[in-house]
């Protein structure tokens, strides 16, 4: 079978892998369709561990059943998640389940990125699901970033009224906005470098759609009764962003920090305001099994459009071209690669 292995984001090869088989508990997927995550074109993290096939937003049919799997047969159509948690931890029972060591351990062989996959007894057990009638393979790809959004924004405590600035108008992005509008947040405020991404962040639900060199904070307040943001949701990890995120949070507000920065990576933080103030800081890594579920069920309704975020669609000889256009973030939204095609 053909995959696209990575060993840069400006080097990216079609090669020839072998066949993966299912052993007891597995499965064996037809890629139909994965996502190219903006986290697989962070170079810093990506190329320690190069060359290796990536790609983990995945959906496709079950070709192939390991001995002892009773919950899916052949042709089922589903999407499965790379990371899983084993449920059973210190972690995992006190909800938190993205610092469980099974959960950072667990991945696809060889990665989404190919004609076929092997799915992990873990992986399959409870990391797979099937996908309703009416939701395609390209909109299961987004079943696993919009788990993790579901968790952020959980964790966040974004409750409905509250004002939102979401900075960084990539695909997390995105989502952010779409959610916290489904979940009923008041005025949604958006930042992003791109007028392309600013377009869309107003499309999919924004207010107001902020140049990220504009001055985000009496932005804010022109339009929102003379506060600033109650929920800023950090999806950028430039660090203009992550600045003007202290100087946009209303007092008693959250920053959430949901867009990974490189290892090393220090910035002054103003603690005595945030004393002052009360302001909150989280964080948010990974979409556990419920989370999964529950963006599951926001595509079907429709609660969320995820249909209309892919801008494009490319072939596996294509992957080069889709690495360029997410590592550009300025002319494409969400690219997919289709082993079909």
């Amino acid at each position: 079978m053909k995959a696209a292995v990575y060993y840069s984001n400006h080097d990216v090869r079609l090669e020839e892998f072998p066949m993966p088989s299912a052993g007891e508990g597995e499965l064996r997927l037809r890629v139909e369709a994965s996502g190219i995550c903006g986290s697989d074109v962070m170079e810093w993290y990506r190329i320690q561990k190069a060359p290796l096939v990536l790609g983990h937003e995945v959906a496709g049919t079950v070709a192939e059943l390991g001995a002892g799997v009773r919950r899916f047969k052949v042709g089922d159509r589903v999407v499965a998640t790379h990371h899983v948690p084993c449920n059973t931890c210190r972690y995992c029972l006190t909800g938190r389940h993205s610092l469980c060591d099974t959960l950072r351990a667990t991945h696809f062989d060889p990665g989404g990125f190919a004609e076929f996959v092997r799915l992990p007894a873990l992986n399959v057990d409870r990391g797979t699901f099937r996908l309703p009638d009416g939701v395609s393979f390209e909109e299961g790809t987004f079943v696993e970033p919009l788990a993790c959004v579901v968790r952020a924004q959980r964790i966040a405590g974004l409750t409905p009224g509250q004002s939102v600035a979401v900075l960084g108008s990539g695909i997390s992005g995105m989502l952010h906005i779409q959610l916290a509008r489904a979940l009923g947040a008041g005025r949604i405020f958006a930042t992003d470098p791109s007028a392309y991404r600013l377009e869309m962040a107003r499309r999919f639900g924004a207010d107001v759609a902020i140049p990220s060199n504009d001055d985000l904070p009496m932005r804010i307040r022109t339009a929102n009764d003379g506060r600033l943001a109650e929920q800023v949701l950090v999806c950028t990890a430039a660090m203009p962003a992550l600045r003007q995120a202290f100087a946009s949070v209303d007092r008693g507000g959250t920053i959430l920090f949901f867009a990974p920065v490189a290892p090393g990576t220090a910035m002054p933080i103003p603690l005595h305001d945030l004393w002052k103030d009360g302001i909150t800081l989280v964080h948010s890594y990974a979409g556990p099994p419920a989370d999964m579920l529950a963006a599951l069920d926001l595509i079907a309704s429709r609660r969320v459009d995820v249909a209309s975020m892919v801008t494009h669609r490319l072939p596996l000889a294509q992957a080069q071209e889709g690495f360029d256009r997410v590592a550009r973030a300025t002319d494409s939204l969400k690219v997919i690669l289709n082993p079909r095609l």
